[in-house]
């Protein structure tokens, strides 16, 4: 009921946008001779405002055309290379020229998998992360897909569709280097365990957790307090809505992105308004540069997807109610998750100092699941001055905080590389003479 009421409500609001797109017309217009007054300004700096809280916000484009390696512009064409109908495998391919063949042995270029949170907003939030990793690696993104678009005949998605989906991903790519950001920390580790444990020869070669819930009882933080604090039937009967019809995913029953962002916007409120009342001032100003940075930032910030109701509900229970994974409990179709079966894959914790959506603590957890891997191949940092979303995107993520997550994948790599040198290949069998 309340998923009909929130589009009912959007579709009565279109009726002011419309008139908001046409006061800021006239106010615009260079033959109105109040365009260029005070006056003239402050209605079309309204009615932008007006607009900007009205519109919908569809899912982001990658935008993502070049990068530079080398001190030379490269294109980058996105590619998707497997998909099922919840996810797509996004490879960013970059158009380098053929390597010549040399008698040097040099380290092979990095795949990494990014798998991105999916936790209320697209794949596309972690653009800056891309674009830091893609010059120094082949790069990779599960690009989540909107449950409210899948059509119920495609079936459930839970947690544990979603850990075979990050192990399978994992194998359509090789040996790479996955980098969980934040919510898919406990899958992705659940995932890679199973393929310790079969000792599959596509399992990842390192590990990088960023801002995960890996224990979610270590400094807990607002949204911690709330998952634990609520009952688990309150979450069922209060945050679980059916899809309205005319969505592809009409019936299915869902967490809607609208509630999420809600939820996030609430924790940093008095942030918000005084970023929109900025705006404001930056549109009277004719700031058109500052005004850009703010629709940037909120065409993304802005723009959610729907989670399926089992697997929010399960993510609720086994991570932040039950803590299945830290308590040693998390069963995977049939099997108990031993995170101590990882042996040689190389993790690293990364941590925000002012993260106020998982604690600092909380992710560095990892490296006491994970006993009996070497202590030189565990890395954590806290970076300092950073909060959630500044340990994965933005300008300290770029400068402080990507340089250590690339020195331990290249690492990793080059004991990869270096292994495969040293390791004496079979000898060809010779047939007997008849």
């Amino acid at each position: 009921m309340l998923y009909s009421v929130y589009e009912m409500g959007h579709a009565l609001s279109q009726g002011w946008r419309m008139s908001a797109l046409g006061a800021r017309a006239w106010a615009n217009h260079p033959l109105n001779p109040l365009s260029s007054t005070l006056v003239g300004r402050s209605v079309a700096a309204s009615a932008e405002l007006v607009d900007r809280l009205t519109k919908r916000y569809d899912k982001p484009a990658w935008a993502i055309d070049s990068t530079e390696i080398d001190g030379k512009a490269v294109a980058v064409t996105p590619e998707v290379v497997w998909e099922s109908p919840w996810v797509e495998l996004v490879h960013f391919q970059r158009d380098l020229p053929k390597p010549r063949q040399t008698k040097s042995k040099k380290t092979e270029t990095p795949k990494v998998l990014l798998v991105a949170p999916l936790s209320g907003h697209f794949a596309t939030l972690l653009r800056g992360t891309v674009e830091a990793f893609l010059p120094d690696a082949e790069v990779y993104v599960s690009d989540w897909t909107d449950a409210k678009l899948v059509p119920v005949y495609e079936g459930r998605f839970d947690f544990h569709d979603y850990v075979d989906h990050v192990a399978e991903m994992i194998r359509q790519i090789g040996p790479c280097h996955v980098v969980a950001v934040c919510q898919p920390g406990p899958p992705v580790l659940a995932a890679a365990s199973v393929m310790a444990e079969e000792k599959a020869p596509l399992r990842p070669l390192s590990l990088t957790f960023i801002g995960s819930p890996m224990d979610a009882r270590r400094a807990p933080t607002v949204p911690n307090e709330l998952a634990a604090s609520r009952p688990f039937t309150w979450f069922k009967s209060n945050m679980i809505h059916t899809v309205p019809v005319p969505y592809p995913g009409a019936m299915r029953r869902v967490y809607p992105g609208f509630m999420q962002l809600a939820a996030f916007i609430s924790m940093n409120h008095d942030r918000h308004m005084d970023a929109h009342y900025t705006y404001f001032e930056h549109l009277l100003e004719g700031d058109d540069d500052s005004a850009e940075k703010h629709r940037n930032f909120y065409d993304e910030y802005l723009s959610v997807l729907d989670l399926t109701e089992e697997f929010y509900l399960q993510t609720i229970d086994y991570v932040f109610q039950r803590h299945l994974l830290p308590e040693g409990q998390l069963m995977h179709r049939g099997r108990l998750i031993d995170p101590g079966a990882i042996t040689d894959m190389a993790i690293m914790s990364v941590e925000g100092e002012r993260d106020d959506i998982a604690g600092v603590g909380q992710c560095q957890a990892v490296h006491d699941l994970t006993p009996n891997l070497p202590q030189t191949l565990k890395t954590t940092l806290v970076q300092p001055g950073v909060g959630h979303y500044g340990i994965f995107t933005g300008s300290k993520f770029r400068r402080d905080v990507y340089p250590k997550i690339l020195a331990h994948v290249m690492g990793a790599q080059t004991a990869k590389d270096r292994n495969a040198s040293t390791t004496p290949k079979p000898k060809p069998k010779t047939k007997k003479a008849s």
